[in-house]
This record gives structure tokens, sequence and C-alpha cells, in this order.
């Protein structure tokens, strides 16, 4: 049976080589409507549409083309001999024509890649004698190219122009970077009072105590995020234990991306510093993307399986083919009980590290013992030749007796290359991919820290990331594929992988092109190939099945990576078959990896829209009402006028932002939380909502600080008296609950009404009472 049929790493979808692409905008049925200071506009061209001026006409064009998806320019113009006014300009698409031949191209060994494509979308004016006006004498809106996504727009060249308000903004900046550098007596105010204006904002933001301050922010995410999840656990002497948390992208981005995760724990062996662990992996275009994150305080095989628990949990029980981690046996353990059927593979680069730390007295950096170390974790590929390298390293450097080395044998199925060769892994061998959040977080990861600013600058964090990501979709929707070579094959692919993807295939195809048949062995339905390369000595063994189109070489390459090595598109031609079997286009490497749908724990559609559509709005406003304040600045009537309605609008606004904020407090029953969730003490008989358990929390817990790297035992190694007691998900009534250790509770969950008894009642402060109810129900 073949092999790279049934062991594909995921899904995979069927992609074959379409002609030219051509997306019909009908002007008449898709209208582009926006708000401009106070109207509806519609910006849908259409014949007939007249304008004052040539400019006028530039911009309307722009911004229906910054609301649709692509860039324009200026064509042709044709103006009167005469008087030399225009009487009829071509408005294209950027895309529109083809480059010109060069003489220098044959020099230029890396050329620009190609961005035209021969689009025909375009909007011709022409004057109008009778009037003096610009009328709109033909528009055609078809595009033979992927339109961009509107997160992009502010990308696209014709959309990047500096308006004067803007440049009034950056001067502001500049300028107050020069008072930075010339001296504090510029400013206008002490540089301690910025610092006491800094630190009463802070206390403000930490009212409600440590405990507090984070409920009141994870339940204002989770406003703004319907499918936004966090759970607190919370120790037996009443302190916060471990904190999880995720948003609706990160959900997203773990649906479509989640085959391979890493696990990567930051000071966990620092008590100076907060223990922050990050689940992240690659998306489409090889950029890190973050699927959640957590504080371990109590860094035990306990508190790593609730961890796992409730990630998967969220993620609606989806679990990775293959997660990697550092070298920590707790975790280990933790992972074989939550994920069984999950490859567990240890980080290469904190196994050398560890390496170094146990074996860096006896052998310094520069000693060849490390360049064969290396060998056994990454040269060899068959097991036969592993065993007699790491054999022959052992007896050549006296090592058989070695603890660490001993311990790091008995789990060679998780970092050896032979090894590696049978799992999934889209290319992660480490958890580096997230070390840069280490110099980026390091100063807000201090414990003396303010927690409430760590969660807004690691949110600050993600979303630079997440930009990165969009820098690439954009690139990959303007630029075309560099081909080296036109082939159909490459053509196709071109078409289907994103652009650093596409890179790494044609490199396999470049190399396909000195590959050879040693040996040809035929069979009934299979076919076995032993495929060269030229100058290289490494033979490769491919079968063949030319009825079913598939190929199955023993480098793996598809199936740890998820494209095609030389040695099979060296087969794949041989059986004259021309164009990739869909069988072997993996989705998660397509333009196409996000299209679907993601369900979060409460098996709703994920929507990741809302923070988007409310940028577009803040976006469309601020551009409208700069330009309006630039304006009515230059006269003080004009001024005036705007300044008092300014302030009755803004009274509007409130209005309806606080008769919306009642109406989501009524269908939640909570106005601060998503939900809540009830349930019993064991010391006590009484119900009690756990986030006024959180309220009353003592704080975050103190962590003590490991010795030599050795890793915590949980309570129970210690002493079996210490119990725990939990909160878990999720009870349909208040009389329906059950206690389950240790004590956590989640957002997602049944919501209920939180009575002011409840709180005085449970040792609450009355003033604290009054304020919490206060932010809870405006």
């Amino acid at each position: 049976m073949d092999e790279s049929k049934n062991n594909q790493p995921e899904q995979v979808i069927q992609c074959r080589p379409q002609p030219e692409q051509v997306i019909q905008c009908n002007p008449q049925s898709e209208q582009i409507i926006q708000c401009d200071h106070g109207v509806l506009v519609d910006y849908t061209p259409r014949i007939g549409l007249e304008f004052d001026s040539e400019v006028s006409a530039y911009d309307f064009y722009n911004v229906y083309a910054g609301m649709t998806g692509f860039s324009i320019r200026r064509e042709y113009v044709n103006k009167s001999r005469k008087t030399g006014q225009i009487t009829s300009r071509k408005f294209v698409c950027c895309k529109e024509g083809f480059r010109g031949k060069d003489k220098r191209d044959d020099l230029t060994k890396n050329p620009r890649a190609e961005t035209r494509t021969g689009c025909v979308a375009h909007m011709i004016i022409t004057l109008k004698k009778g009037n003096n006006k610009y009328q709109v004498s033909s528009f055609d809106a078809s595009h033979n190219h992927p339109l961009h996504v509107s997160a992009c727009a502010h990308m696209m060249p014709s959309q990047k122009k500096i308006s004067n308000p803007q440049s009034v903004e950056i001067k502001s900046v500049d300028e107050l970077r020069r008072k930075q550098e010339s001296g504090r007596e510029d400013f206008g105010f002490m540089h301690q009072r910025k610092n006491n204006y800094l630190k009463t904002k802070r206390q403000r933001d930490l009212e409600y105590g440590e405990a507090g301050s984070l409920l009141r922010y994870f339940q204002n995410k989770a406003k703004d995020d319907v499918s936004f999840y966090y759970a607190v656990q919370l120790d037996v002497v009443e302190q916060i234990a471990n904190i999880f948390w995720a948003d609706s992208k990160m959900i997203i981005d773990y649906g479509f991306f989640g085959d391979v995760v890493g696990f990567n724990m930051m000071y966990g062996a620092n008590k100076e510093f907060r223990p922050l662990g990050v689940f992240f992996g690659f998306n489409h275009h090889r950029e890190t993307v973050v699927f959640g994150a957590a504080l371990l305080y109590d860094e035990t095989t306990d508190s790593f399986q609730w961890l796992f628990e409730t990630f998967f949990d969220v993620m609606s029980g989806k679990k990775p083919k293959t997660i990697f981690t550092d070298q920590d046996p707790t975790m280990a353990k933790a992972i074989s009980f939550v994920m069984p059927e999950t490859y567990h593979g240890i980080c290469t680069w904190h196994m050398s590290q560890n390496a170094k730390k146990n074996l860096g007295l006896r052998f310094d950096s520069k000693h060849e013992f490390w360049a064969e170390f290396n060998a056994c974790v990454y040269q060899f590929e068959e097991e036969e030749e592993f065993h007699s390298a790491w054999n022959a390293l052992l007896d050549k450097y006296d090592l058989q007796e070695h603890p660490w080395l001993n311990n790091l044998s008995k789990i060679k199925e998780n970092w050896a290359s032979p090894y590696m060769k049978r799992i999934c892994t889209v290319g992660m061998r480490n958890t580096q991919l997230c070390e840069s959040f280490n110099s980026d977080l390091r100063n807000f990861l201090k414990s003396d820290s303010d927690l409430i600013e760590f969660f807004k600058h690691f949110e600050k964090k993600v979303s630079l990331k997440r930009y990165k990501e969009l820098e690439s979709e954009y690139e990959s929707r303007q630029k075309l594929p560099k081909l080296k070579m036109k082939a159909p094959m490459l053509i196709q692919a071109g078409e289907i992988y994103t652009p650093i993807i596409f890179e790494e295939f044609q490199k396999e195809y470049e190399e396909y092109q000195g590959a050879f048949i040693l040996e040809r062995n035929e069979g009934v339905s299979t076919d076995e190939y032993m495929v060269a390369i030229y100058g290289q000595d490494n033979v490769r063994k491919v079968i063949g099945k030319h009825v079913e189109q598939t190929v199955s070489c023993n480098c793996r390459k598809f199936e740890t990576y998820g494209i095609l090595c030389s040695h099979a598109l060296k087969v794949l031609d041989v059986m004259n078959i021309k164009l990739i079997p869909h069988h072997y286009v993996l989705k998660r490497w397509t333009r196409d990896a996000r299209d679907g749908t993601v369900y979060d724990i409460t098996s709703c559609d994920v929507q990741a829209e809302g923070d988007l559509k409310v940028a577009a709005r803040y976006r469309s406003l601020c551009h409208n009402l700069v330009k309006l304040a630039c304006r009515a600045a230059e006269c003080e009537e004009a001024f005036l006028l705007v300044a008092n309605t300014s302030s009755e609008l803004s009274k509007n606004v409130e209005d309806i932002l606080r008769r919306q904020s009642s109406a989501d407090q009524d269908g939640t029953g909570v106005h601060v939380s998503s939900s809540s969730i009830c349930v019993r003490n064991e010391q006590e008989t009484q119900l009690e909502n756990p986030e006024i358990r959180l309220m009353k929390a003592k704080g975050i817990k103190k962590r003590e600080g490991r010795k030599g790297g050795e890793c915590s035992k949980n309570c129970i190694e210690k002493q079996a008296k210490t119990t725990k007691l939990d909160l878990m998900l999720p009870p349909t009534t208040l009389e329906n609950f059950y206690a389950y250790p240790p004590f956590a509770f989640h957002s997602h969950t049944m919501g209920a009404d939180i009575p002011t008894s409840a709180l005085q009642g449970n040792g609450v402060e009355p003033p604290v009472v009054e304020r919490f109810l206060q932010n809870s129900n405006p």
C-alpha cells in the first residue's frame, strides 16, 4: 500500500491550473457606499457620472478602488492645443498592461517581481463642453487578478499619500522628538508630573486589586470579542496559580494551522520573572502565529495537565499531530496523559543548551565532540546509522555511564532524525520561533511589574506578528511569482502556493532537472525507481503507481513537510504526469489556507471580523473628521461651530453606547463578563460565584526558583495532605454543579446575576462592592 497517500499530514485540496482568472464586478449590482461628512455617498462609478475636475474624478475612483481592493494610476491624457485643458483622461488598475522589455534584463541577477497582469479595469472621463464638467464615458470593473483584502487597503500605492492633516501630525511628532533631545524645559510640564500621572493611571487600573483588575481586563476583552476565552486556577490558599487566555484570532489560527504546535516556557526557572508559556505554530506564509498563552506559577504535572486540557477545550477538542516542547519531564508526563496520540518532539535548541550545561566542563565549545553530537541529532536518517554513530560517540569519549546522556538516549524517539522522518513537522524542530518575545516582553515579565500592563504589551506584540502576516498576504497578491522556467507544473505551483512555499517548491523542481534513474523495477501496478541527483551521493527509492498517480520517496519530504521532493518529481515526469496531483497539494501551504469555518467551545462560528469592522469605521471617521478639523481651523467662526457641534455630538454618541451596553447587560445577566459559573466550596455550604472568588484572591502566587534546572514537584509528590478545589466547565443551572480539583474557573459558561449580598457576605468590603457594581452595571 502506498504510504504517501495514507500518511498525509493534513487535509489536501484539489487544484488544477485555471485559465486567466477574471473577477467580474457589476457596478449596477454591487454598490460602494460610504458616509462622508454625515452624508451617504455612492462611490460606484457609472456611465454619465459628472465631476467638477480631473482631480475630483481621480479621488472618487481612488476611494472606490480602495474599498474594492485594488490600486489605480493615471494612464493617457488628452489636452486642448489651444488652452491646455484636459479633455479626456483614463484611470486604470495598477496591474494594467505589462512591463516593458529592458535591454539590461540579461545583466540583472535578481530582477524585481512582476506586478502587472494586463488587467482591463478602467474608468475614462471626457470633458463636456456645455457645462465644462467631466463625465464618465467608459467604465470596466473586470479584474484578472485577486483583489486585496480590506485590511491591506493602506498598503496599496494609490492609498499611501499623506494628506495635509496627516502631515501636521507628523510634524508634531518630530517636534516632540526634538524637545526630548533638546531638554526637559521645552516640554511645558515637569518630568515628575509625567511620572505621577502614569502612576495614578496604573493605580486606577489596579483599583480593585491585582486579581479584580485581572478579572475586569478579561471581561472587557470578552465584551469586545465574543469568542475570547480565559481560565484561571486558584490554589488552596486562594492565590492565583495559573492563567490561560486566547482570543478569537488565536482560535481561528489554530483551526487552520494547528497540525504542528510548539509550546515554549519563558523564564520557567527564574523567579525574578513571570513564567510565560506560549502556544505557537506556522501559518501558510511560514510566519509565527500565536495560538494561546498562559502564566504558570505552579509548574507541576497537574498544572500542565490543566493547561493542556483547557487549551484543547477552547479549541473544540482538536489536538495536533505533533507538539514540540523543551526537555521538561513534568511537561512530558502531562502530554502523555492529555494527548497520547500526539507525537512529542524535543526542542533541539533546548537539548543543545542542556548538553552544554551537563557536558560543558568536560568539552569546550570548540571541541570536535559537539560536531559529532550535532551530526547524531540532525544528519543520520536511518536507525542503524544513528545507533552506530551514537554508540561510537559514547565509546570514543568514555561517556557510556553518563547519566544525562543515558536519559537522553532513552527518549531518542523524540529528537533523533530517523524518528523525526516518520511524523509531520512542517519544518519545525525547536521552539525558538517565539524567542523574540523574550527581549520584547522581558521588562514587562518582571515579578514586581504591573500585570495588566504586561497583558496590554503582550497584546501589542501579538498584533505586530499578525501584521507581518498581513504584509505577506499583500505581497502575495501584489507580486507575481518569479518563474525560472515556464513549466506547466511551476505555473500551477505559483498559482496555488504562497510565495515562500513556491520558492521552496521551485528549488526542488530545479534540483529535479539534475535527477536521473539508476534502476527501475516494473511490477503489475507498482514500479520501483532508484533515483539519484547529479553531484550528490544519496540514492533514493521511489515507489510509483501510474494509475493512481501516487509516488512515495523514502526521504519522506512530503510526509514531514508537505511538498513533493525532487526525487518524486522525477518519477512523476517519467510517468508523464506534468501537473501536481491534487492529493499532493497541502491546504495549509496554499493561498486559500484560510478558507473555511472554525468553531469555538460553544459550537458557534468564530468571527474575527469584529475588530476589522471597528478599525474600518475608525479609519473612515478619522479621514472625514481630520479633513473637517483642518478646514475649520482656518476660520474662527468655523472653529466655534465645529467645537460646539462636537460637544453635542459626543453626548449623543455616549447615549447610544450606553443604551447598547444596557441591552448587552440584559442579554447576558452580568454585564462585565460573557458568562458566570456557580460552584460549591468544599469548606462551606453556600453557593459562590467564581468571579467573586477571583476578586477575593490574595494576589498572584509567588514562585520558588528551581535549583540546577530541576523540575519542581507538585503538592502530592511532596506531601499527600494538600488538597485543591476546582470549578470546571460547564454547569447548566445553579443547582447542577460539581466540584473537581484543582480550583479553577472559565469564561464561556452559563450566566448568573451577582447579588450584593453575595459579595458582602463573602468578606468583600462595601466600598469595593459599590465600585464593582457600578463598573458592572453602568
